[in-house]
């Protein structure tokens, strides 16, 4: 049986994680496997430290787009892969990785995961999360502070010289290629369920 494949891109701090964890909740722990895209960042453990942080991570080029189609074309025959870890603190792939098996719904989110065609092709079901910039720079600056480490002055510089101009350039863009557009992120609870209420009978049209 075909997966259901389910990507769901939105700008940083749009919510998209938590949509995406609602539509995971929803169904049993071995119907669905869940896949980030920041897992799929390149490997710059080759540069110095001070030369990873001026990496525009932002930017399309950053991820390893043709692994992740890799990944997504293994699920979809009903293989395992092998889903690398990403150190956000040393900028740098960590060397284990996480054992993901194939499920009936794949679940994936991403900021840039509409950009490229190789990508969304695999989805059949494209969500974009759509939240207002100052909120978005809000749970940013409190995910990079808590989480990652990271001073307000540096948060604040990377988010006017890369995230910004590159959520303009690319990720805004993306939306044209959703199916469904979720306003308010996470809040939105009756645009979430009926996502969720959709789910039942696209299993249904994968196994007939």
């Amino acid at each position: 049986m075909k997966p259901l494949i389910i990507g769901i891109a939105g700008g940083t701090g749009s919510g998209k994680s938590t949509v995406a964890q609602r539509v995971a909740d929803t169904l049993r722990p071995a119907q669905a496997a869940f896949i980030d895209m920041d897992a799929y960042y390149r490997d710059h453990s080759h540069l110095a430290f001070e030369e990873r942080r001026q990496v525009n991570w932002d930017h399309p080029d950053v991820f390893d787009t043709g692994l992740l189609a890799e990944h997504l074309e293994a699920l979809r025959r009903g293989e395992a892969i092998q889903k690398p870890v990403y150190d956000f603190v040393t900028h740098a792939r960590a060397r284990e990785s996480v054992r993901i098996e194939p499920a009936e719904v794949i679940v994936i989110d991403g900021i840039l995961l509409l950009v490229d065609e190789r990508v969304r092709r695999f989805c059949d079901v494209k969500v974009f999360v759509d939240t207002d910039a100052d909120i978005r720079l809000i749970r940013r600056i409190r995910r990079d502070m808590a989480v990652r480490g990271r001073p307000l002055e540096e948060i604040l510089d990377q988010y006017l010289n890369t995230v910004q101009p590159m959520h303009l350039q690319f990720v805004e863009p993306s939306k044209r290629y959703a199916d469904v557009i979720i306003p308010r992120g996470g809040e939105n609870t009756v645009a979430i369920d009926l996502l969720l209420a959709s789910i039942p009978r696209r299993l249904d049209g994968t196994r007939a």
